[in-house]
């Protein structure tokens, strides 16, 4: 035998060796998964979308096994997923409330005061970002369609008015447009709730009002029309604590408001107006 097939032999039985321990490792390390992950991730709509606060539904399924997740926060699955999650895992079935996002903003067009032409990039992150977008009001909705462009559910689109619509029989509550616009005027909300302050200037009445039509001008005339402790004005800015209470006093908070900065939702107006 040469030395060539020698060191060759040599390596041939190291190699093996080495594969045998590897072989050997793996069956003593290995974890075994739990399969009620993989049954979890079977009933999740699969979306990926990371509302649940976890990045994909095999990392939240293997946190619902483990007990650091309870079995409601797959927003695309709703009601039913959770339920079904539940049951599987021998839990008191757990309830979701139906959200949708709601932008809170009517600074369209017609309503919002131009100060400039912007021709910069056209997301609504770099205009924030750099001019602030082409509106005086420096708290309202930018108009590039940041958010419409996220929705991985098809569930928006920019109107002719430059605003961004909520199709809300699409839209799964998962957050990722809240998350996406630089500004915070996208909010999840209560998909039964009807009354909402459109508006998030807390400049002085005077110098939102001349920014924009509808702006809330901190006159405070709906806050003193609804039910104590309701309502409450926080940096010039009309803010509702309990909607469920203003919602039931509807009609007279939103007739004391000068600029209809707070209002009904409109699927609620066009049903009860």
């Amino acid at each position: 035998m040469n030395a060539l097939t020698g060191a060759l032999l040599t390596m041939a039985i190291l190699g093996l060796i080495f594969s045998l321990f590897l072989v050997l490792a793996y069956k003593k390390l290995k974890v075994e998964e739990d399969p009620r992950i993989h049954e979890i991730v079977e009933i999740l709509p699969g979306a990926n979308c990371g509302g649940c606060g976890y990045p994909g539904c095999s990392a939240y399924a293997e946190a619902v096994v483990r007990g650091e997740a309870p079995p409601n926060l797959c927003a695309p699955g709703g009601q039913e997923v959770a339920e079904a999650i539940s049951k599987l895992l021998g839990l008191e079935i757990a309830t979701m409330e139906k959200k949708v996002a709601k932008l809170m903003c009517r600074g369209s067009i017609e309503n919002a005061v131009r100060r400039a032409e912007y021709t910069g990039i056209e997301t609504c992150r770099v205009a924030d970002a750099t001019l602030k977008g082409d509106k005086a009001c420096v708290y309202g909705c930018l108009g590039f369609g940041d958010c419409v462009r996220s929705c991985p559910f098809d569930a928006m689109y920019m109107g002719e008015e430059g605003l961004p619509h909520i199709i809300e029989e699409k839209c799964t509550g998962c957050g990722i447009c809240v998350e996406t616009c630089p500004r915070d005027i996208l909010e999840l909300v209560p998909i039964e709730r009807k009354v909402f302050v459109f508006c998030k200037n807390i400049e002085r009445g005077a110098v939102a009002r001349k920014y924009c039509k509808a702006a809330c001008i901190a006159c405070g005339l709906c806050v003193k029309a609804a039910p104590e402790g309701t309502m409450k004005m926080e940096n010039n800015l009309a803010v509702i604590i309990d909607w469920k209470s203003v919602d039931e006093h509807a009609e007279e908070i939103i007739a004391k408001c000068p600029t209809k900065a707070i209002k009904l939702d409109e699927k609620f107006a066009e049903v009860e107006v």
